[in-house]
């Protein structure tokens, strides 16, 4: 007889909670963690539960099918939440639907598999995605240029490549470091693999992974970037059949015409760049603009683009966040001069008034590409060998939001663009 209340109570409250949904709110008041909140995104889709990405309402909120477990999940990872009557809800619906409202809903159906591009050895940085990846919770794998080269990226649906130079230059890090441990121990173990694979320099090795790489985004990836991984992409694309390294990086000299056997059509992102070739100077080319931008640190800002929700709903997505204006930060690639980027490089982040571009995306084939300028979206000017950032710090990072507008981007159902 003591189990008819509790049958009873379970009955009531299985009919009370059909048609509730937990709402995630992403707006700057309420939310206590945006970070933690992509994780529990992120775990309901690997639950084989869909989700509603509500474009704009609230800073980008989440919604799906209420359950105790999901709810409780929520309190474990103290992401702040909002159970909501199917009565409520509807009306939510409606109000993003009117045709006047920048609001729009994307259907979010399956967790994405995510690998990060990094080397095993040890070196003295860390990486944004990797520490937000981990501090929201959510599963990568780590591949290099083994996994690549033998096809391995087929297994996922989104690579983000560390800070990694592509141009076989060692990050042209030789003038400061090239007596250092860690910087010895780089050239060799890059030296070993270029000859384990069958390559006789570095560069070359470099830019078979990197065309591998293209192969992925042409073939429905989904690539994300940051700090030189983005410009040394490209540069190595470029260059491909010319030789732009140093006797210092690669045992001879340099292709002195170069410059002039570059191919931008190769590019994703950038066309008509010039080449540093100077291999004691820090960087790589005109492509970024650290080096000679004017932007005091306390008015070092970006701007994101407000797009229309429900006509360009993917630059929406890669935008969602509680605020349009995001602290900036620098790297060894912090930005990208506005004049180098190709007509179908969207801009989605930028400083105007620097002529510069923080934030960058475009299509390739079935699949699409993101570049992001800068090392640490919560670290101003990290230097190599700093400690790594403390996310529980900063929970409501609109930089690292950014980031993981992308990882869940291809989760999304996609739909025919409107006209």
């Amino acid at each position: 007889m003591r189990k008819i209340p509790f049958l009873l109570f379970f009955t009531c409250f299985a009919l009370h909670s059909y048609g509730l949904k937990l709402l995630i709110p992403m707006d700057e008041s309420t939310q206590k963690n945006h970070l933690k909140a992509y994780g529990i995104a992120y775990y309901i889709l690997t639950q084989n539960q869909k989700i509603d990405w509500l474009l704009n309402y609230r800073g980008g909120s989440f919604a799906f099918d209420y359950s105790t477990a999901f709810e409780n999940e929520c309190k474990i990872r103290d992401v702040s939440y909002e159970v909501t009557p199917e009565a409520k809800y509807t009306a939510i619906l409606q109000e993003i639907a009117d045709p006047d409202a920048n609001m729009d809903i994307v259907r979010l159906e399956k967790a994405p598999k995510i690998a990060v591009y990094t080397p095993n050895n040890k070196l003295p940085w860390d990486d944004a995605v990797t520490m937000v990846l981990t501090y929201a919770e959510i599963p990568f794998e780590k591949v290099y240029d083994d996994e690549l080269l033998d096809d391995k990226l087929v297994k996922y649906d989104w690579l983000h490549l560390h800070h990694e130079d592509f141009t076989g230059q060692y990050g042209k890090f030789y003038a400061g470091y090239n007596t250092f441990p860690w910087y010895i121990e780089d050239v060799k173990s890059n030296e070993a693999m270029a000859k384990k694979r069958g390559f006789n320099k570095v560069s070359q090795l470099k830019l078979a992974v990197a065309q591998k790489i293209k192969n992925f985004v042409i073939g429905g990836g989904y690539l994300f970037a940051m700090c030189s991984a983005t410009d040394s992409y490209d540069i190595a694309l470029a260059a491909e059949g010319t030789d732009i390294c140093d006797a210092i990086f690669d045992h001879d000299a340099a292709n002195p015409n170069a410059q002039k056997e570059l191919d931008f059509n190769k590019c994703l992102a950038f066309k008509d760049f010039k080449l540093v070739n100077n291999p004691m100077e820090y960087e790589y080319s005109d492509i970024d603009a650290t080096m000679t931008r004017k932007v005091p640190m306390k008015s070092d800002y970006f701007t994101l683009f407000t797009f229309s929700a429900k006509f360009d709903p993917i630059p929406s997505m890669l935008c969602q966040n509680h605020t349009t204006t995001v602290k900036g930060f620098m790297g060894q690639t912090t930005s990208f001069n506005d004049r180098v980027l190709k007509s179908s490089s969207l801009i989605m982040g930028e400083n105007k008034a620097a002529n510069e571009a923080r934030y960058i995306h475009g299509d390739l084939g079935k699949g699409t590409w993101t570049f992001y300028g800068g090392h640490d979206p919560e670290d101003y000017q990290h230097q190599v060998g700093d400690p790594p950032t403390d996310l529980s710090l900063h929970p409501n990072s609109p930089g690292y939001r950014l980031i993981l507008n992308n990882v869940l981007f291809p989760a999304a159902k996609k739909k025919p663009q409107k006209t």
